[in-house]
């Protein structure tokens, strides 16, 4: 199963970001229930600080789940219902290869685990590319010939190996666990403005 982990951010219209958290969490934790969903992450602005944005964590079960989330009747409503809190259309983004180490800082998985992924996508990588490039390199200045082939190490590992890593080792990186993650203050006690 390859969970999928999508990034979305909003950024608050001022004047209305307690009314647009304030839905958020209620949708946040309302939202846990539908199908295949797997967590949900919040984060908003430090009371005090320059900006309104918040971003929302999303991980689900399978790319259907996800699709289907994103068509259900509870999304729509809650679209509809802080389209005049926020400034302009969310951004969303899919969450993937080595960006899913840093998903959640808190819960990041230890140092070795990451260190032995990442050795196991280096080593291949350098394996294979080692082989096929040096009869193109071979003319070239060693510095010359490192830079390329070390690009093509990084490119292969960023597009193509640590996803497939990632997705492979997840139950392992990122024992499953169904939470709401809310990193800030309720702003029903907030008497700060921002």
């Amino acid at each position: 199963m390859n969970r999928v982990h999508v990034a979305i951010t909003h950024e608050a219209r001022p004047g209305r970001e307690a009314d647009y958290e304030t839905a958020l969490r209620e949708f946040a934790r309302d939202s846990l229930h539908e199908p295949g969903t797997a967590g949900v992450l919040l984060l908003a602005p430090v009371p005090g600080s320059v900006g309104c944005e918040y971003g929302i964590l999303r991980s689900f079960e399978d790319q259907a789940s996800c699709d289907a989330f994103y068509r259900s009747e509870r999304f729509r409503n809650f679209h509809e219902r802080t389209k005049s809190m926020v400034v302009e259309e969310a951004t969303r983004r899919k969450i993937d290869g080595l960006e899913m180490f840093f998903r959640d800082p808190k819960k990041s998985p230890p140092r070795w685990k990451m260190a032995i992924i990442t050795w196991l996508g280096v080593f291949p990588s350098v394996l294979f590319w080692g082989i096929v490039l040096p009869p193109v390199l071979d003319n070239l200045h060693s510095l010359f010939a490192t830079a390329v082939a070390t690009m093509f190490v990084t490119v292969t590992l960023a597009w193509v190996v640590m996803p497939v890593l990632t997705r492979f080792f997840a139950p392992w990186l990122h024992p499953p666990v169904t939470h709401i993650g809310i990193l800030d203050h309720d702003p029903a006690t907030d008497s700060s403005t921002r």
